[in-house]
């Protein structure tokens, strides 16, 4: 062979790699531009889309179809719309944003928000795996459903999401991918209505113009050149609840059962919310209804002076822990309670509740997260607030350990820590009601350990502190409200730069009379915390034993 006719077959061979090269590099453009060339592996199956979202992939279980109604698993439910779905005995309980809600599995009448009613409804039993009706479903989760037979196409809308659509302007081809290049998943006519999906991507090219990102009415989802919408419109927005501007200042008005609610006149500077003790719980469930003449002038005056009023509900007149446990134990005594709090919140017309149940068996943790997850919805219904109290964590089991604070921190609106009895009555050795370095340090727990969101986080200030007593190693403690501390002449007065207090001490024959003072200095340092870690507010327990100039520093520090 010549070594001419040898060059030129390394030439053509060398030609025909090149060609090949380039074929195979336009061929994986081709494809990138254009993926949905490529068969979709959701083909031939019924494709679920909730919110715009194509989710068919993440199911954790088939749809199913029966007798023209459709079934969604219990799994799936509690994945994509109720993460609190709980099977209770014969019973599926779900709560939404507005409903609470008892399903028996076998059939009969579904109770609702405190009343029982008659639905048509059948719970398929499958393989020891419950499925529910969408459309019961839809009631509770309060979405609209739609199915297209056709192209196998489920798609679920939030009546509580905003929701934008648009109209085709011409016939147009709708693009798996905000190009020209991108293949056709889909084609509308002039007047079709489109929805145009909301915090998602859109495409723009320099030659092509802007793409919105859209959903058909048959439920399939792609782009579609913004130039080709006409009569775009926000036919609902989203629906949210209102809440207070700025940081929150709470105060509680504590009083006994057996005494009026105070008559007050006077703004309160620096306050948004009032918490008066209108609630106690019984051993039944029922409420110690403290209101009265004097509490229906006391909302009067809140009403007048612009302030909201989330009542206490307490437990602290039930001091039995086994009556506690039997409330929260299952779902009907639950609910009993539930509807005891809704009536007398309705009746006196207020803007929430303040739940403040302390001294809880551990085994009841979960039984209480329970109460807070199937009230919340109902204060929602009514437009009120739900805020918990919510002790140090990591201390003992009844009274600390009670609580999963990180799921209260979800369900509830406020939380609220109470930054306070570092050292009680009970203590071995004297020391702080509430050191700035105590309460920094359970603030950092409550957003890091606890996973809690700090707009939620209101954290609660005491207005008082302990005078201690040593005598021939004897200790005990008397409260000492801020207003009626006095340093004697004779005493040892330091200020500690780690509890932000004056601490001082003095000797009365053999006592040794030792006290950490909550003043203007301690309480405007606890105030730096709430805006240094981005908290919801602080809380003031409580009123009238504050000085009064205290007001001044508080509207200062959150206003």
């Amino acid at each position: 062979m010549s070594r001419k006719r040898k060059d030129t077959k390394i030439w053509h061979a060398l030609r025909r790699f090149i060609v090949s090269a380039i074929s195979l590099v336009a061929i994986a453009i081709l494809i990138n531009l254009a993926p949905n060339y490529e068969k979709s592996d959701l083909s031939g199956k019924i494709n679920l889309i909730i919110n715009n979202n194509n989710i068919t992939k993440s199911l954790k279980n088939e749809i199913l179809i029966e007798n023209d109604k459709i079934y969604l698993s219990f799994d799936d439910t509690k994945n994509f719309f109720d993460e609190y779905l709980l099977l209770d005995g014969d019973k599926i309980i779900a709560t939404s944003n507005t409903k609470t809600t008892s399903i028996p599995v076998n059939g009969g009448k579904v109770y609702e928000n405190g009343s029982y009613r008659n639905i048509e409804y059948n719970i398929i039993n499958q393989d020891n795996k419950y499925y529910l009706p969408l459309n019961i479903l839809s009631s509770i989760y309060n979405f609209e459903l739609n199915y297209n037979e056709d192209n196998k196409i489920i798609t679920i809308d939030s009546l509580n999401r905003k929701l934008v659509t648009a109209i085709s302007s011409k016939a147009s081809n709708i693009k798996y991918k905000p190009t020209n290049l991108s293949k056709t998943v889909d084609k509308v006519e002039r007047g079709e209505t489109l929805y145009v999906l909301q915090n998602t991507e859109s495409g723009k090219d320099e030659k092509e113009g802007k793409y919105l990102k859209v959903r058909t009415e048959d439920g399939v989802i792609g782009y579609i050149k913004e130039s080709k919408l006409i009569n775009k419109v926000a036919v609902r927005d989203d629906l949210e609840k209102e809440k207070i501007d700025g940081k929150i200042g709470l105060v509680w008005d504590y009083y006994n059962q057996y005494t009026a609610a105070p008559a007050r006149t006077e703004q309160i500077k620096g306050a948004d919310v009032v918490l008066p003790s209108f609630f106690e719980l019984r051993s039944d469930g029922s409420l110690a209804v403290n209101i009265g003449n004097s509490g229906m002038n006391y909302i009067n005056w809140t009403k007048q002076a612009n302030l909201k009023v989330w009542p206490v509900l307490s437990n602290s007149m039930l001091n039995d822990l086994d009556a506690m446990s039997n409330i929260l134990s299952t779902f009907e005594t639950r609910a009993n309670l539930i509807e005891n709090i809704i009536d007398q919140l309705v009746k006196i017309d207020v803007d929430g509740i303040y739940i403040d149940f302390e001294d809880m068996y551990k085994d009841d943790k979960d039984n209480f997260s329970r109460f807070l997850i199937e009230l919340a919805p109902r204060l929602r219904e009514i437009g009120m607030t739900l805020s918990v109290l919510l002790t140090a964590p990591d201390g003992s089991d009844t009274w600390s350990l009670c609580y999963d604070r990180n799921l209260i921190g979800k369900v509830a609106d406020y939380v609220v820590f109470m930054g306070y009895d570092e050292n009680t009555g009970s203590s071995k050795t004297a020391g702080t009601v509430a050191g700035a370095n105590w309460v920094e340090l359970n603030i950092k727990k409550f957003l890091g350990q606890e996973g809690i969101d700090k707009d939620k986080i209101i954290l609660a200030i005491p207005f008082y502190t302990r005078l201690w007593q040593e005598t021939d190693g004897n200790l005990t403690s008397k409260v000492v409200n801020m207003k009626d501390v006095e340093i004697p002449n004779d005493a040892k007065v330091k200020w500690d730069e780690n509890l932000k207090q004056t601490y001082i001490e003095y000797k009365r024959d053999n006592t040794v009379y030792k006290m950490w003072i909550e003043d203007e200095k301690s309480i405007s340092a606890k105030l730096d915390l709430v805006q240094r870690y981005g908290l919801a507010g602080a809380g003031f327990w409580e009123k009238d034993r504050e000085k009064e100039n205290i007001w001044n520093i508080v509207e200062e520090k959150l206003k």
